[in-house]
């Protein structure tokens, strides 16, 4: 009883939480700079609402919804760290090519990509196909915002972003909840079902609620003014913004080169 009781106070401590930054969001007007950021809040609390009600009036609908919910948020999740990373690009987003969006996605699903080899957790085998696929889904998104963050605070330097700015501030909330998350699934890969198997779940829904709340002591406080990139990092850039526009121009005349000798 006590057990479940937990579970209760930390689902809608959550929930309470989730409204609190949706009203501060609102209130500081970030839907302008962190649109998906906001939806993916959004959606956090009606999830939450949605699947307490399904658990108490639909117990047996509840595992396919459970399913779609988790995958719709990582979607969602993946989606934040490309407007983090664009975000970050403001100081010079306005000589970087219109494609760079595009490059900075396809650059996130490469390392996921490149992750996902290595992000399978052995001791799943008792699972159906698809909870094996979704719990490797899991590992590896969490694995990418666990790099994410690191890479952030790593460069903090050359971006000229410090723990008052709201990327770092979201990043290393997504950074703690995905590290306790992905410890916890390799724990549970060690260990059948059973009550040490709910504490630990218990132990992911807090690191979630930590993370919701600083996200709230964040968006509370005033927004760091946004630094110009160091010297560095603004000829990387540039160089790089070069290097896209070329290889675009070569591709267009290429093209273009290729449809007159097929009209001569």
């Amino acid at each position: 009883m006590l057990t479940v009781s937990l579970d209760n106070t930390l689902w809608f401590a959550g929930m309470a939480v989730e409204a609190a930054i949706i009203g501060l969001l609102l209130y500081r007007r970030a839907w302008r700079t962190f649109p998906v950021f906001c939806i993916f809040i959004v959606w956090g609390l009606v999830g939450d609402l949605g699947n307490y009600a399904i658990q108490r009036l639909f117990p047996s609908a509840f595992t396919t919804t459970y399913l779609v919910g988790l995958v719709l948020d990582s979607a969602l999740q993946f989606c934040v760290l490309v407007e983090l990373a664009w975000s970050i690009l403001r100081p010079m987003r306005a000589s970087l090519p219109r494609i760079a969006l595009l490059v900075i996605a396809v650059l996130i699903v490469a390392v996921g990509a490149a992750v996902w080899p290595f992000s399978g957790i052995h001791g799943l085998g008792g699972l159906p196909p698809q909870w094996r696929t979704l719990v490797h889904v899991q590992q590896t998104a969490s694995i990418l915002r666990i790099l994410f963050f690191l890479t952030l605070v790593a460069c903090s330097q050359l971006l000229s972003i410090g723990w008052r700015d709201r990327e770092l501030q979201v990043a290393t909330g997504l950074g703690f909840y995905s590290l306790v998350s992905l410890a916890v699934e390799i724990l549970h890969s060690h260990q059948g079902m059973g009550q040490q198997y709910r504490y630990l779940n218990q132990i992911v829904m807090a690191s979630y609620l930590c993370s919701l709340l600083y996200w709230v002591f964040s968006f509370a406080t005033k927004e760091a003014q946004r630094r110009e990139f160091t010297p560095q990092m603004q000829g990387f850039l540039l160089a790089v913004a070069g290097t896209a526009r070329t290889t675009r121009m070569a591709l267009t005349d290429s093209t273009i080169a290729k449809s007159r000798n097929r009209g001569g």
